[in-house]
């Protein structure tokens, strides 16, 4: 059976708080964090790669209008290199479009040279860098952005 992308289903959060505990070991979202995250917030849409009933990966992202942000993205480690990250940041382009979002934001921790590569392959330019953001550590958090394209035109330029 192939991957599918699908929504996040509550089944799902077991193998997700896997996955998020070993990207994210020093800040992964806690299972109450996931919870409230498919609960309480109807602008929020979370989507997996399905590999049989294996999660091998999750996105999530936030609708705020003309600008849409980029929650989370991460696979697990066994998954990567098959361009599944790709595939999930281009689901939640499409989605944000179909959304009415003109733009795409996202944080990303600046010593993530994988998905820092991801983001620029993607189109995705820094725009602001904020000092000492993620904790424990001290990391910086590159914010970086892209304008999102429909039929070949591009919208918010």
């Amino acid at each position: 059976m192939a991957a599918v992308l699908r929504d996040l289903r509550w089944p799902d959060l077991p193998q997700v708080e896997a996955i998020e505990a070993a990207v994210f070991p020093d800040d992964a979202w806690t299972s109450a964090s996931w919870w409230a995250e498919l609960a309480a917030r109807p602008r929020r849409e979370y989507v997996v790669v399905d590999d049989g009933g294996q999660v091998l990966g999750y996105a999530g992202l936030d609708h705020a209008g003309a600008t849409s942000d980029i929650m989370t993205i991460a696979l697990h480690p066994a998954s990567r290199g098959r361009g599944l990250g790709r595939i999930l940041l281009q689901e939640c382009e499409a989605r944000a479009i179909a959304r009415g979002a003109t733009a795409m934001l996202l944080e990303v921790r600046a010593d993530n040279a994988a998905a820092i590569g991801l983001y620029a392959a993607g189109g995705y330019a820094v725009i602001q860098t904020r000092r000492r953001y993620y904790q424990p550590g001290d990391v910086d958090a590159l914010v970086m952005r892209r304008h999102l394209t429909t039929n070949e035109q591009e919208v918010g330029a």
